[in-house]
């Protein structure tokens, strides 16, 4: 999920995904330079679940992919 001061969409996002029937997966947030409180958000998700992880760098979000299965979710997006 790319990321930039998208703080505003964040828990809804995150949270759509995190109630999914489906639990094995991992949700890679990529940290594309925040100027409002995205990054204590995100690290809040990060320390309760471990299948969160935050990338502080441009394009690294599917280099860093260990799942067969790959889906690009932009922050404003929700699951039902």
């Amino acid at each position: 999920m790319p990321v930039y001061n998208a703080s505003k969409y964040l828990n809804e996002a995150i949270d759509s995904i995190l109630m999914q029937s489906y639990k094995d997966f991992e949700l890679i947030v990529i940290n594309d330079g925040f100027k409002d409180n995205s990054l204590d958000i995100l690290l809040s998700y990060e320390n309760k679940d471990k299948r969160i992880k935050v990338i502080n760098q441009k394009n690294q979000g599917v280099l860093k992919t260990r799942l067969e299965l790959i889906i690009i979710q932009m922050v404003n997006t929700l699951y039902l």
